[in-house]
């Protein structure tokens, strides 16, 4: 590879990197704050789908397991990621 082309491939990747700069403080969109998680003889399964303390715990009710907080609950998601609905009149 000539020299020229190197650098002019190393440049071009040097700007799009720094035209586009990550972003890991942001978090997607996960609307459930709490979780459920079942038992080991379930596998050590959990299901973050629950709005509710009281909907979390009547699912685990019977079959075991308990309720914990979500740890990836964002209840916004990005700015990026919105969507914004127009009305009509």
């Amino acid at each position: 590879m000539h020299p020229t082309r190197f650098a002019a491939i190393a440049l071009a990747a040097l700007t799009l990197s720094a035209a586009a700069p990550a972003r890991a403080h942001e978090k997607p969109y996960d609307p459930y704050p709490w979780c459920a998680a079942y038992g080991y003889d379930m596998g050590g399964a959990s299901n973050c789908g629950f709005l509710t303390w009281e909907q979390c715990m009547a699912t685990v009710s019977g079959i075991g397991g308990f309720c914990e907080p979500n740890q990836f609950y964002n209840p916004r998601g990005s700015s990026r990621h919105r969507s914004r609905r127009h009305h009509r009149r």
